[in-house]
């Protein structure tokens, strides 16, 4: 099962990794060191990589808390999918396993201060479920009448986002939605096909994620206090943006692919500035976690496709390049209706990670 789980795109698949080093402005020439810059100005650096404990497996770390915790999802050999927590100290969790998962998939998601853990996994029904993790105690979520639920990321006060389905199985078209105070607003961007919300910071004051268009096309997109939806946020050549994870400062990270294949880790910063990360040597790049203190998780992939965690932090604040031209919509706070509900119209993707 695992194996057949899809990124959202084809050319975001770690299988069409070939060894190259691609940065903008500047060669990354040595873990632990920063980019090379003006004077001044800021950039990411690569404090450390990591892995989950055992052999051939991907590590997908998620996102990341103000103590330096991290969480995530690895992949064994088998390809079966299983959560794990990084703890500060370097040390790691057991596997986490939802224990209503029945078929080997199980993803941890998100993870705030109290080391609240949500994230998703599959069930006996053929539909994917959310769940929170606190203190050994599994609590299932689903959106009230949803067969499908998926919990992205939660914030210290507790609040959530994600996306739900109102089709069953694994297919069905995705609505966004956040819950704050224990009330659900769905939304979704106009004309989507599907659209899903993977962080909003403490205050409330901005969530991120993406979307699919009528083509089936990846965009990212932030929703504001008001509600108000902008999208598309695309860096010049990008055809796929996923957005995954913000900051109290507002800072926002994730990730894009061009169109030769190769896969760039994205700061950005809104209302429509961004700069984009490669690791040295790896043509598939993904920055997913940011936290107030200004440290990100993320991973690159291997020639032999195999993912790897990285650990990076932010030194100043990086010079940053303009995006496209945004749109704004303000949410409707109901459900939009998708140009075309078939899966087979944007190729049965499922949820980036």
């Amino acid at each position: 099962m695992g194996n057949s789980i899809k990124e959202a795109i084809s050319i975001m698949k770690p299988k069409q990794i070939f060894i190259s080093i691609l940065a903008v402005l500047f060669v990354f020439p040595l873990i632990g060191t920063i980019a090379q810059q003006a004077p001044n100005s800021g950039a990411i650096e690569v404090i450390t990589t990591f892995d989950y404990p055992g052999t051939g497996n991907s590590t997908l770390p998620q996102k990341i808390n103000q103590s330096g915790d991290i969480v995530g999802i690895f992949l064994d050999s088998n390809g079966v999918s299983r959560g794990f927590i990084r703890f500060s100290n370097g040390s790691f969790s057991a596997p986490i396993v939802d224990p209503n998962d029945t078929v080997g998939f199980t993803e941890a998601r998100g993870i705030n201060n109290l080391r609240t853990v949500c994230g998703d996994y599959f069930g006996s029904d053929g539909n994917l479920h959310g769940f929170f993790l606190s203190g050994g105690t599994f609590t299932e979520y689903d959106v009230p009448g949803a067969p499908s639920t998926v919990v992205f990321g939660i914030n210290n006060p507790g609040d959530f986002a994600g996306a739900f389905s109102e089709n069953p199985g694994i297919n069905g078209i995705f609505q966004a939605f956040v819950s704050l105070g224990g009330t659900i607003t769905p939304f979704s961007v106009p004309g989507a096909l599907s659209t899903f919300a993977y962080q909003l910071d403490d205050s409330k004051q901005l969530a991120v994620g993406n979307y699919i268009d009528s083509s089936g096309i990846l965009h990212g997109y932030y929703r504001d206090a008001n509600g108000a939806l902008h999208f598309p946020i695309d860096p010049p050549g990008s055809v796929g943006t996923v957005l995954f994870g913000d900051n109290n400062r507002k800072w926002v990270v994730g990730r894009y692919a061009d169109s030769s294949g190769v896969t760039h880790g994205l700061f950005f910063v809104p209302p429509n500035n961004f700069f984009t990360f490669d690791y040295p040597g790896s043509t598939f790049t993904s920055l997913n976690g940011i936290s107030a203190q200004e440290f990100i998780c993320g991973r690159y992939v291997d020639a032999s496709g195999i993912a790897h965690g990285i650990i990076a932090r932010v030194l100043g604040t990086p010079p940053t390049e303009e995006a496209g031209t945004e749109m704004k919509a303000f949410d409707s706070r109901s459900p939009v209706t998708p140009l075309n509900p078939s899966p087979a119209a944007w190729g049965d993707a499922m949820p980036a990670r």
